[in-house]
């Protein structure tokens, strides 16, 4: 018994020197960004400002048009997350529930590519955007990122383990592949959906070099991109980069609270299934 109440203790001390070791570099941004210059570089460092204040947030929105560029970034995420969603989830439904010649290679092949990093191909996608024309639009950024291997690869092995006899019921009562896929399909896989909801969401609202790289024009820029450019040629303003930063991670924590039970429930199932 005291062996057990002893290794009880040892986990839950490491668990919540893990949680302060992921929580402090967050504490210590919201801090800065409430410091004046004179206690950000301080020998000793300060989590609590002896004088907080508002002037660098003041100081971002006079530096930036905050604004237009919160608006893009929450068109490309909200708009590549939802394409993202859609495209990958038909392409999961035809690997795992419709049989055509060539199936199986088709898939291995999709795997295959999952090997090769993006930055490989980020100068042929740029060729093919600029001759599209899609090159300064919001096309160009969220059409690239629509289809993921990950995102079909989750899928597909959700959409498997579904009962055949279950579709089998629907076709023979007149519903097409498409009314499964979206009646049937859709609904019991929003668990995965949430998790790859959360996961694309984040990754294209944090996205900083491929916008650096499509949108060529200061008015179409999104956030991580003109944040960066607030840095100087040979200095960084660190309390005006940690309150833009506060505020660029607002809405994923919050999209992050919405899905939080479906998240949870996707991570469970993918752990019973393993």
């Amino acid at each position: 018994m005291g062996k057990k109440l002893l290794k009880s203790a040892a986990l839950h001390i490491l668990a919540l020197i893990c949680v302060a070791a992921t929580l402090l570099p967050l504490v210590f941004m919201v801090s800065t960004s409430f410091k004046v210059p004179a206690e950000i570089f301080t020998k000793e460092p300060v989590i609590i400002p002896e004088a907080p204040t508002m002037d660098n947030y003041l100081e971002l929105f006079r530096r930036i048009d905050f604004g237009r560029c919160f608006a893009n970034s929450l068109i490309v995420a909200l708009g590549l997350t939802l394409f993202s969603l859609f495209v990958n989830s038909l392409a999961a439904y035809a690997f795992a529930k419709l049989a055509f010649p060539g199936r199986e290679k088709l898939f291995a092949l999709l795997l295959v590519t999952m090997m090769v990093p993006g930055q490989v191909t980020m100068m042929p996608v740029f060729i093919i955007l600029k001759h599209l024309g899609l090159l300064n639009s919001y096309l160009g950024l969220i059409i690239p990122g629509g289809a993921g291997v990950f995102a079909i690869f989750m899928l597909r092995q959700f959409m498997v383990d579904v009962p055949e006899a279950l579709l089998e019921s629907a076709r023979i009562d007149g519903c097409g592949e498409l009314r499964i896929y979206w009646s049937i399909m859709l609904p019991l896989c929003r668990p995965v959906l949430a998790t790859l909801l959360i996961f694309n969401f984040m990754g294209a609202w944090n996205e900083f070099l491929w916008p650096l790289i499509v949108m060529l024009s200061e008015s179409k820029y999104t956030l991580p991109v003109a944040l960066a450019n607030l840095n100087g040629q040979y200095n960084a303003e660190w309390g005006l980069l940690m309150a833009g930063s506060v505020i660029v991670i607002l809405p994923v924590v919050l999209v992050f609270l919405m899905a939080q039970k479906h998240y949870i429930k996707g991570i469970a199932a993918g752990a019973v299934k393993g």
